[in-house]
């Protein structure tokens, strides 16, 4: 199934930035973060898999100790639940942070609020 996603998304140009998968029971769960979510959406879509869009918020972690802690603190402290969360590095001492919450607009302002910045494509 990867290989599948992968071929139809990369016959039309469009980069896999970072993925995820979860087994489901019966089926699995493949989160991607691409370039161009919408035409991927489309794409995915006509190729006859299930798909749905989410809202995430991207945050470049420091490379410090305490950086997960001072994410998950303001969030959890704010009363922001994060649903899932998966991280990858693309840099020497560069992690960028994935987390889908359920209530960005709070989220985005916990994290400005103590330092924290966030990324966007």
């Amino acid at each position: 199934m990867l290989a599948r996603i992968a071929k139809v998304l990369s016959e039309d140009g469009i980069e896999i930035r970072a993925f995820t998968i979860a087994e489901s029971g019966d089926f699995g769960i493949v989160r991607l973060v691409v370039d161009d979510h919408e035409r991927a959406y489309f794409l995915l879509f006509d190729a006859g898999f299930t798909v749905s869009s989410q809202d995430v918020i991207g945050i470049e972690m420091e490379s410090t100790t305490d950086a997960l802690y001072r994410i998950a603190s303001a969030l959890g402290d704010g009363g922001v639940n994060i649903a899932y969360a998966y991280a990858f590095t693309n840099a020497p001492r560069r992690t960028l942070l994935i987390i889908r919450v359920d209530n960005n607009n709070l989220a985005l302002d916990l994290l400005k609020r103590v330092g924290i910045e966030t990324v966007s494509q």
